[in-house]
């Protein structure tokens, strides 16, 4: 049976100064807990928030938008066993503003918000989500809650879908994660060259081969080559393979080059702000497009409601790309020197898909004669599969959603 909630928000709040709603909120925690009528999320904060919560529909999701607000420190993940919540993400919007992405394993049936005061010297954003049946009221130490009102801020037509909580005996069918590798450049292509004439294009392949023999050798995980051979694939034909294999990430390999031959070292990219803007204007301008990527058709959606679907989308898959990146570079220590020890940004237009978080790593510098001698070799090329592989297995292990990909992953 298809289960749905009603949900009820409400906010302990201080009388505060107007300037201090100015101040920047440091959302400290998150807690979870869990009873047979109801489900509650706590998110303590250093002040009280102005901030908007609305509901999103296929896939459901909860999304909170806290203004000037920023991370002290990761979410706690829900359990995998809870009965509601199957993943929290957060990111930030024009950097100061902070979004909060809550994945819901079952829709949402109806939404209700109201505010509340009290006492307490500690702020926190609380959040309760009941069965339909019966409707519990909460209330405050001081009284109870009485306004309800039903949010209008964003109501995408409901679009009938499963549940994706399916109570059965039967066993379930295991996906795999889908992991797109990309060689760059290839055919009339050559890439950047080495002193001795190497090109980038042959030892990225090479390594991009070790790596796809890596995950195809991991159970629950599949990998789609982007180009099979020495021929040329456009950057946005990249990205569309992908789309089409549906994967779950994008890794593009690249050798990089500089004038200087003495610079060396690995280096790890995500889409850059500026470029993930132009990408969803261009995204947006196509109606076709846009509509594949939300899930929803956007030809009877109002402007903003469209640009804040495709926004959603893309602040969720920024912040995946830069965690996956922050995991390969933590995995290369001891494997290959680091031209740059964060990861970098930087509008490559392969990194440019809206819906499937996208790394490049530049494997070393093919300029360097001592690097160049590294990429011609097969055991450099494994060094550099296999660092790469852990960095993503490692991602895929703490930070994919709770379902049965990352079930089937023997890890």
């Amino acid at each position: 049976m298809r289960n749905y909630w009603n949900v009820l928000f409400f906010l302990g709040l201080q009388l505060l100064s107007v300037s201090s709603y100015a101040q920047q909120i440091n959302v400290n925690s998150l807690r979870y807990t869990t009873s047979s009528k109801q489900n509650r999320m706590m998110f303590d904060v250093t002040a009280s928030p102005i901030h908007r919560v609305f509901v999103m529909d296929n896939p459901s999701r909860l999304v909170i938008d806290i203004k000037n607000a920023r991370l002290e420190r990761s979410l706690n993940q829900p359990s995998a066993t809870h009965p509601l919540f199957s993943r929290v993400r957060a990111g930030t919007k024009n950097d100061t503003n902070l979004r909060i992405v809550v994945d819901l394993k079952t829709p949402i049936s109806s939404k209700k918000f109201s505010l509340s005061s009290n006492n307490r010297d500690e702020h926190c954003l609380v959040i309760d989500l009941f069965n339909k049946e019966p409707i519990v009221v909460t209330k405050t130490k001081d009284k109870a809650v009485t306004q309800l009102v039903t949010s209008k801020a964003l109501e995408p037509k409901t679009v009938a879908t499963k549940s994706m909580v399916v109570k059965s005996t039967e066993p379930k069918r295991v996906n795999s994660i889908v992991i797109a590798i990309d060689a760059g450049h290839g055919g009339n292509d050559p890439g950047a060259h080495g002193s001795q004439g190497t090109e980038e294009k042959i030892v990225t392949f090479e390594i991009a081969k070790k790596l796809a023999a890596l995950v195809n050798k991991q159970p629950g995980m599949k990998a789609v080559m982007v180009r099979k051979g020495d021929y040329y694939v456009g950057l946005r034909d990249r990205m569309q393979i992908a789309r089409a294999a549906k994967a779950d990430l994008f890794v593009s390999i690249h050798a990089d080059a500089y004038q200087d031959a003495d610079v060396k070292g690995a280096s790890v990219y995500t889409l850059s702000t500026r470029g993930a803007s132009s990408e969803a204007a261009r995204w947006l301008a196509d109606s076709e497009n846009a509509s594949d990527l939300v899930g929803v058709s956007l030809n009877d959606k109002e402007d903003v409601l469209a640009s804040v679907l495709l926004d959603l989308s893309q602040t969720a898959t920024q912040e995946a790309s830069v965690n996956v990146a922050n995991h390969v570079l933590k995995s290369f220590d001891n494997v290959a020197q680091l031209h740059k020890d964060s990861v970098q940004k930087a509008g490559f237009i392969v990194l440019k898909s809206p819906d499937i978080p996208s790394i490049l790593v530049e494997t070393a510098f093919i300029s360097n004669p001592s690097e160049e001698q590294n990429l011609l070799s097969a055991r450099y090329q494994s060094k550099m599969a296999n660092a790469i592989f852990k960095g993503v297995r490692n991602y895929f292990r703490q930070s994919a959603p709770v379902d049965n990909r990352i079930a089937a992953l023997d890890l």
